[in-house]
């Protein structure tokens, strides 16, 4: 995506009304880049989810995380996107940091999210965030050697 999360910030403060919000957002998610069927696993599978949403996470050479992501439902498929615009190129430390629910807020979305949907927003950004970890701890292990 060549979108910035601040792009898309600008283009939600230009749409007033949240059904032009929504169709953006399943604008976003029709735009991911597909997922390979072969990694939509139960170990990418998102807990918590209504919707089936898989998330697979991969370490580029800068450590940083690069994501691939699918659900079955558009608006969620949206709502991966957004979430991948919010850590797209921030290190694994600065993901493990960030306030993605804060920031996420700033799209005007929040309080017309179903409670489900909301809590599978927090799952993505947690299992995203659990990666991170994964990767900071890595990194810091190799530098402590």
């Amino acid at each position: 995506m060549s979108q910035t999360f601040a792009d898309l910030i600008s283009d939600f403060e230009l749409l007033d009304d949240w059904e032009d919000r929504y169709r953006h957002l399943i604008e976003l998610g029709r735009a991911l880049p597909p997922m390979n069927d072969a990694l939509k696993t139960p170990a990418t599978k998102v807990s918590g989810c209504a919707s089936q949403v898989w998330i697979h996470s991969t370490v580029d050479k800068d450590a940083k995380l690069k994501l691939v992501g699918d659900s079955d439902a558009l608006i969620v498929k949206g709502l991966i996107a957004v979430v991948f615009l919010m850590f797209d190129g921030l290190s694994a430390k600065d993901i493990v940091a960030y306030d993605a629910l804060g920031a996420f807020a700033q799209l005007g979305l929040k309080e017309h999210l179903t409670p489900q949907r909301s809590n599978g927003l927090a799952s993505m950004v947690k299992r995203i965030k659990a990666d991170a970890a994964v990767v900071q701890d890595s990194v810091a292990g190799i530098a402590g050697r």
